[in-house]
């Protein structure tokens, strides 16, 4: 069996990291490679940094601050925003991520999901999907959960999925910052829909929502991953509390070193 992941969130604009409820009123949580440094010591199994107003501003992300990133952990690293065409996902795959994370660019050009899978590998790309409740469904978000596409999050991710995409990173934008749980019933559909491994993110306050995302029982969100921001940043847990009862749990966690 597949170990569960816990992987921090290092959401970033203007050059540092930010934190926000339902995806506005974002606030300075501190500086990205100092908080890389902390989580990776930490035994986080992996990291995502995103640019998140580089698709909005229409801009690249910032490969200066991905390189040095990059090069402060010895962990699996994830960077996406403002990612465009393959020279980009080349760009920063050279600086040093392991992955990119693509969102509005592989709604505006689906088959540079498959580009990119077909040059790097499957591993290599992620999508992200911002998801927002409707009666029936989920909605999928771009730029920065500025614009509704009116695409169901559920088909898009099987889309993508058949284009090449290795990894669903599921943002619920309901439970954004709320930390009030994960969206279960959304990364349910999801990972009931695809085969390939969903990272669940959105609203996680305490282990209890982390274990019932990663929970594969028939209550259980089925997510392969569980990514946190605030929680961590602002102290309420630790990676470490959280790996450690989720041992005990009998969850299948990379151990601490």
């Amino acid at each position: 069996m597949v170990a569960k992941r816990i992987i921090p969130c290092l959401d970033v604009a203007e050059g540092r990291v930010v934190k926000g409820v339902n995806f506005v009123g974002l606030r300075d949580a501190g500086d990205p490679v100092e908080l890389a440094c902390r989580y990776s010591a930490s035994g986080a199994d992996e990291l995502v940094f995103l640019d998140i107003a580089a698709s909005h501003q229409g801009r690249a992300t910032l490969v200066d601050l991905v390189r040095r990133t990059a090069e402060a952990v010895t962990i699996p690293f994830t960077v996406g925003g403002g990612i465009s065409t393959v020279e980009g996902i080349t760009e920063l795959l050279r600086a040093g991520a392991d992955k990119v994370s693509l969102n509005s660019s592989a709604v505006r050009d689906p088959e540079l999901v498959a580009r990119g899978a077909e040059r790097f590998g499957c591993q290599c790309i992620v999508v992200a999907i911002d998801a927002r409740r409707r009666e029936g469904g989920w909605d999928v978000y771009v730029k920065g959960g500025r614009e509704n596409t009116g695409l169901d999050a559920v088909e898009w991710a099987r889309r993508v999925v058949a284009l090449g995409a290795g990894e669903i990173l599921l943002t619920s934008m309901d439970g954004d910052g709320t930390q009030a749980g994960y969206e279960l019933n959304l990364t349910r559909a999801v990972a009931d829909a695809v085969d390939v491994p969903v990272i669940a993110s959105g609203g996680a306050g305490c282990i209890d929502h982390i274990a019932q995302a990663l929970d594969a029982g028939p209550e259980g969100g089925h997510a392969s991953a569980a990514l946190l921001a605030s929680l961590l940043h602002d102290g309420v847990l630790t990676v470490e509390e959280i790996k450690t009862d989720l041992l005990g749990r009998g969850f299948n966690i990379r151990p601490l070193a």
